[in-house]
C-alpha cells in the first residue's frame, strides 16, 4: 500500500496542503465538459470521444509574455489545425534547464525549485486560446529524455552521476537508457520533481482565473513523455519494480490532488518497454491510469531504413501493423482505451526542408489513420491518434537545420533532431489533406 508520506516524498506541509488541494472534487461534482472513462472507453458528456490530434509541445512556448513568445503565431497555429479538424493537442507543461548540447531553452525550471513565470503564463495562454476553440489538452511534466531536460537533468541537480547526455559516443546505447531510468529510484530527484508537480497541478490560469483541476480543457496529465523502466535488460530486470512503483505513486498523487482529470503514462508500448507486453500491462494495471498509450517510429526502430526507405517501406509497415494490432489486443485485456499520441516518418531522402517529398510520410499517415479509424467503427479501445508533431509557420533557423538556444521558431521536431525532420509545416498541402480528411471521418463514426 502507498502511504501519502511515501506518495509526496516530502516535508509536513505537503502532507498538509494534500487534502486542501485534494478537496475541489466531491461526490456529485459536475463533470460536464470533463473526458472521462466508462467501460473502457473514453466519453465525453455521455457520448463516445473520439478525435485527430497533434502533438505542439512548445505551445507555452508561444504563448509566454518572455523571450520566446508569439501569441499573435500562437492563435494561427491553433486556427490552422481547428480548421483541419484536430481538437486535442499534447502539449509539454515541464521543462528542466539540461547541459545538453542540443536542449530546449529557456525552460519552465531554470534551476532547482525555480519556477519560469513566463513559461508557466505561456500554458495559461495555450490552454485559455484551445478552450476558445474547443480543443482538449494532454500535458505531459517529464521527460525520459534530456532534450527537454527532464529526469536526466533532475539527476544532475542531485548529483546522481555521472552525467552524460543522450547520443554520447562514449556512452553507446543502452548506458543513456539505463542511466535516465535511475531517475524512478532517486528519492532526492523525485522530491524535486514531485515539489513542481505539486505547484503544477495546484495552478490558477492567471488568463481564465479558473483553477487547472477545474479546467475541462485539460483531458489528461502524463506522467512522462516515454517513460522506459531501462535500455538493458539487465539494468531492467532490477529496475522494473521500482518502475511500477513510480508510475503507481505518482498517479496518485495527481489522482488525489485532481479527481477530475484523466491520467496517461506516456508510455511508447512494448518498445519503450523491453520489448516485454507484460511490462506494458503492468504499468498500465493501477485504476489510476485512466488509458494506455502508443507510439510508433518505424525509423528509430529500424524497421525502415532511412537510407533504403522504398525498399525497406513495406516489411516496416506491416511490423507497424502488427504493433498497432497487438496493442489493442492489450488494451482490450485491461478494458482501457488507447491513443496513438505520437507516430511518425522521415520525408524522401532524410530531407527536413519544407520542400521536402512526403509522399512516404502521407502513406504511413494512412496507415495509422486506417488502423485507428477501423478500431474506432469496430467499437475498439482507439479513442484518437496525435501525430508527430505540428511544425506550423515554424522553419529551421540555420544552414544545418539544428536548434540552437535562443531560437524563436520554434517546429515540432525537438532540439535532438534536425528541425523539419518529422514535422508538419504549413506548406505541407498533401499531409494536411491526410489529416484533414481523417479527422473529418472520425467525425463522421
Amino acid at each position: 500500500m502507498v502511504t501519502r508520506r511515501s506518495i509526496l516524498g516530502g516535508s509536513a506541509a505537503s502532507l498538509l496542503a494534500l487534502p486542501a488541494l485534494g478537496a475541489s472534487k466531491k461526490p456529485g461534482a459536475p463533470t460536464k465538459g470533463f473526458v472521462q472513462v466508462k467501460n473502457g472507453r473514453l466519453m465525453l458528456d455521455g457520448k463516445p470521444y473520439r478525435f485527430a490530434g497533434a502533438n505542439l509541445w512548445y505551445g507555452a512556448w508561444l504563448g509566454s509574455p518572455g523571450a520566446t513568445g508569439d501569441h499573435a503565431r500562437l492563435k494561427r497555429e491553433l486556427d490552422r489545425l481547428k480548421a483541419m479538424g484536430v481538437t486535442n493537442l499534447r502539449v509539454l507543461g515541464a521543462g528542466e534547464r539540461s547541459p545538453a548540447k542540443a536542449a530546449v531553452s529557456p525552460t519552465f525550471q531554470e534551476e532547482p525549485g525555480v519556477y519560469s513565470q513566463d513559461l508557466l503564463k505561456g500554458l495559461d495562454v495555450l490552454l485559455a486560446e484551445m478552450a476558445a476553440r474547443d480543443m482538449k489538452a494532454v500535458i505531459y511534466v517529464n521527460n525520459f529524455w534530456d532534450w527537454s531536460g527532464g529526469m536526466p537533468a533532475y539527476l544532475n541537480w542531485v548529483g546522481s552521476g555521472p552525467w552524460f547526455q543522450q547520443g554520447d559516443p562514449n556512452h553507446p546505447w543502452p548506458e543513456f537508457a539505463d542511466y535516465s531510468a535511475r531517475f524512478y529510484g532517486d528519492a532526492k530527484a523525485n522530491a524535486l520533481f514531485r515539489r513542481y508537480l505539486l505547484s503544477l497541478i495546484g495552478r490558477v490560469n492567471t488568463v481564465t482565473g479558473k483553477a487547472y483541476r477545474d479546467d475541462p480543457t485539460i483531458m489528461a496529465w502524463q506522467l512522462a513523455n516515454e517513460p522506459r523502466p531501462a535500455g538493458s535488460a539487465a539494468f531492467g530486470a532490477k529496475n522494473l519494480p521500482v518502475y511500477y512503483q513510480w508510475i503507481n505513486e505518482v498517479s496518485t498523487i495527481i489522482k488525489t490532488l485532481d479527481p477530475k482529470h484523466l491520467i496517461s503514462t506516456g508510455s511508447e508500448g512494448d518498445m519503450g518497454c523491453l520489448q516485454s507486453e507484460a511490462c506494458v500491462v503492468e504499468a498500465h494495471k493501477p485504476a489510476t491510469i485512466d488509458y494506455l498509450t502508443l507510439h510508433v517510429w518505424p525509423n528509430n526502430w529500424g524497421w525502415i531504413d532511412p537510407k533504403k526507405q522504398p525498399e525497406t517501406y513495406a516489411a516496416g509497415e506491416a511490423r507497424c501493423r502488427d504493433y498497432v494490432t497487438r496493442h489493442i489486443a492489450l488494451a482490450k485485456q485491461l478494458n482501457k482505451p488507447l491513443v496513438i499520441e505520437e507516430f511518425g516518418l522521415i520525408r524522401e531522402s532524410r530531407g527536413f526542408a519544407p520542400a521536402s517529398a512526403t509522399a512516404d510520410k502521407d502513406r504511413f499517415y494512412r496507415t495509422i489513420y486506417g488502423l485507428a479509424l477501423d478500431d474506432m467503427k469496430a467499437g475498439g479501445p482507439i479513442a484518437g491518434t496525435n501525430f508527430w508533431a505540428w511544425n506550423g509557420e515554424g522553419r529551421a533557423q540555420h544552414p544545418d537545420a539544428w536548434f540552437a538556444a535562443g531560437d524563436k521558431s520554434f517546429v515540432g521536431d525537438p532540439p535532438q533532431e534536425e528541425q523539419g525532420l518529422y514535422g508538419v509545416f504549413d506548406s505541407d498541402a498533401s499531409t494536411m489533406a491526410v489529416i484533414t480528411e481523417h479527422a473529418a471521418a472520425v467525425r463522421g463514426v
